[in-house]
């Protein structure tokens, strides 16, 4: 099935329109209160370390350790993203550098 423009169009737009009133629905509700639900801080202190966590084992997950090439790259993409965030703490320029190096090294050195 083929969809037109105004259909695509429609569809982006509706996703769009989805995805801001779950993103920025909380924030309008909850305006200027201060919630003293324990679960609610919980999941506020230990959600975003799980969810790195997960990504870092999603990633990891089809590493082979027959040959070192198959995992040298990411063994020195996760030094450098480590050496660098503790040496600037700045997310972005860890995970920046961090995929760079890993491109670079994918890409021209271990081919």
């Amino acid at each position: 099935m083929t969809l037109t423009a105004l259909e695509t169009f429609i569809i982006i737009c509706m996703v769009t329109i989805g995805t801001i009133i779950t993103r920025f629905l909380p924030f309008i509700l909850f305006q200027g209160t201060k919630s003293n639900n324990s679960y609610i801080s919980y999941l506020g202190r230990f959600l975003p370390y799980s969810a790195i966590g997960l990504l870092v084992v999603y990633c990891l997950r089809a590493v082979s350790f027959k040959t070192p090439t198959s995992w040298l790259p990411e063994a020195i993409a996760i030094i450098c993203i480590t050496v660098l965030h503790h040496w600037k703490e700045n997310i972005l320029l860890s995970i920046g550098g961090g995929t760079i190096l890993y491109m670079v090294l994918v890409q021209y050195v271990f081919i």
